[in-house]
């Protein structure tokens, strides 16, 4: 089983993800309009919203008929003070940290 800073930091690995964080800090949005921008099916977003809601960055519900995503704002509390724990770094580039974890999931396989 993976620890939960582990799921925060794969989900926040993809650009999309980020980007649908990004887009949920406005307020919460209907899984439609999450889609919307994107150039992507609506079953591509749903997965990416699995995603998200497994490593608890975002929470789903339904009212009515309609799925909404709402942000949980201290999902990534673990994963900021691990991070803000190596303080000589001004601020975290996202990108290159992206590519760290792709590089190391690639020597694990």
């Amino acid at each position: 089983m993976s620890h939960p800073i582990d799921l925060v930091f794969a989900a926040l690995a993809d650009p999309t993800r980020r980007e649908i964080l990004t887009m949920l800090l406005e307020d919460d949005m209907a899984v439609t309009d999450v889609a919307e921008p994107f150039k992507i099916s609506l079953a591509a977003i749903s997965k990416h919203l699995h995603i998200l809601t497994r490593a608890g960055l975002i929470a789903q519900e339904k009212r009515g008929r309609v799925k909404w995503c709402k942000l949980q704002m201290d999902a990534m509390k673990d994963a900021s003070v691990w991070m803000e724990s190596f303080g000589q770094f001004e601020c975290v580039n996202l990108d290159a940290f992206e590519a760290f974890l792709e590089k190391q999931t690639i020597q694990i396989k």
